[in-house]
């Protein structure tokens, strides 16, 4: 369904310069603490993980240490594993399921794999709620050569000359987008809205390339152990997109400059989880992000790798 534009910031059909751009950052403004949310969580989880500074996010207000978590003990004869939250910043339970399944599950997987989790990759947007960075650059299609996205390069050099096997982006799927960042998109890029149903449950995005639909299917399995699974809408599609199973639909990852196609892995999935659902709770969020990571790793370790 294609919407009118009436987005308070532009002028219809010009798309934004420098100006509108100023205009937009202007407005927004600070609405938790990335130091006291995030960082305050990092501490105890050095009797389980290496904690590096991979990089300093640095913007004209203000300027933000990015970390990593890695396996004690990084033994090259295991597989490698990369979780990542965050790239999203106004999509908590990415951020905070990465943290919970390092302060918890992840103790009953070191012994098979090397894990590196990235919990936050865009903390400017985790503390104003934001899809996009200072620059209304949105990280999650900025994963290419000489990005323009602090958040996506920085990233993309941690994990460069590195082989994974699996990589899990924690994601969600929020009304706002419907509300707020499509909008805003649609101004700033002088194009139709293009709005659906925002799906009421968790799905994954798999690879269109790569899909892996026994592992996507795993995923699912594990999640519904928590949390429901979104159904596809009347034309058989979550977001737009053709549903290929139950809860699982396919996006070109690589092609659109996403996270989850920053790596070669075998095995790649995008969570997105339904925060405004009645059915569930922040908890219940972080949980089902967990249950994903989870669900995923069991799935590889019966697998031949």
């Amino acid at each position: 369904m294609t919407a009118n534009n009436s987005y308070p910031i532009g002028q219809m059909g010009q798309k934004w310069q420098d100006a509108e751009k100023k205009q937009w950052l202007a407005a927004q403004n600070v609405k938790r603490s990335y130091a006291d949310d995030v960082l305050s969580q990092l501490a105890p989880l050095t009797k389980h993980f290496d904690i590096e500074e991979y990089a300093k996010l640095e913007y004209a207000s203000n300027a933000f240490p990015v970390f990593v978590l890695r396996s004690l003990n990084w033994d090259k004869s295991k597989p490698n594993i990369l979780i990542t939250g965050g790239v999203h910043g106004y999509e908590t339970s990415g951020v905070f399921g990465a943290l919970r399944f390092a302060v918890s599950a992840a103790q009953a997987y070191h012994h098979t794999f090397n894990i590196m989790i990235v919990p936050c990759v865009s903390p400017w947007a985790y503390e104003t709620i934001n899809r996009w960075n200072p620059l209304a650059i949105d990280p999650n299609r900025s994963f290419y050569a000489n990005s323009p996205a602090q958040e996506s390069a920085a990233l993309m050099n941690l994990v460069s000359g590195l082989d994974f096997l699996m990589h899990i982006d924690l994601h969600e799927t929020t009304d706002t987008d419907n509300s707020e960042f499509r909008p805003a998109l649609a101004a700033r890029d002088a194009v139709d809205h293009q709005e659906w149903a925002i799906p009421d449950g968790f799905y994954t995005v798999g690879d269109t390339e790569n899909p892996c639909s026994d592992f996507q299917k795993a995923i699912i399995q594990s999640v519904e152990k928590v949390t429901h699974i979104a159904p596809a809408d009347e034309s058989g599609r979550i977001i737009g997109t053709k549903m290929e199973q139950k809860g699982v639909i396919n996006y070109p990852l690589k092609k659109l400059s996403l996270c989850g196609g920053v790596t070669n892995a075998r095995f790649v999935s995008t969570t997105e989880v339904y925060p405004d659902s009645p059915q569930v709770n922040a908890e219940n969020c972080i949980q089902a992000q967990v249950a994903a990571i989870t669900g995923a790793l069991d799935f590889i370790t019966k697998t031949e790798f």
